[in-house]
């Protein structure tokens, strides 16, 4: 019995550090996604209203932490040819400093048109304009998470398709 127990416990701590943190990165607001223990889904945790770097930080440390994530993904405004641009810049800087802070990678996700998708999907759900505004760099993470979590079960199945 005692076996079984930790093999489970093995299992469970497993997929509990499969959790991905994502974040929309801005000058006043972080938008905040997770994902589920086993990869499949993103939830949105409540937006991290700016203070100063070493508060940001602190709270995406301890947001990590909590959550046990094993990576962090953040949202990078290129431009719509692909390049960058003076946002994608401050992201970069950002990143760089984050990196110092969490023991896990943190990567940058090309995040074009996520804002514009978030607030087109809040606009049509019909919540008003003020709530649209305070929801939309949760629904930003979100989808720059949901989008990467698909693309690694895209991946999977690719792999398992392919002949050996």
């Amino acid at each position: 019995m005692f076996e079984a127990s930790n093999t489970l416990q093995r299992v469970l701590n497993t997929r509990v550090s499969r959790r991905i943190l994502a974040i929309d990165f801005g000058t006043r607001r972080m938008g905040l996604a997770v994902s589920d223990a086993l990869g499949i889904t993103a939830q949105g945790l409540p937006t991290l209203e700016r203070t100063n770097w070493r508060a940001d930080l602190d709270h995406l440390a301890a947001v990590a932490e909590e959550y046990s994530v094993e990576r962090v993904l953040v949202g990078n405004p290129l431009g719509h040819g692909g390049g960058e641009t003076a946002m994608s810049a401050r992201v970069a800087e950002f990143a760089e400093k984050l990196r110092r802070r969490v023991p896990c990678p943190v990567e940058l996700r090309d995040e074009r048109l996520t804002s514009a998708e978030a607030n087109r999907t809040l606009r049509e759900s019909g919540i008003s304009i003020a709530k649209r505004q305070r929801a939309v760099d949760r629904m930003a993470a979100v989808l720059i998470l949901q989008s990467y979590l698909d693309y690694l079960e895209n991946e999977r199945q690719r792999q398992q398709g392919a002949p050996e």
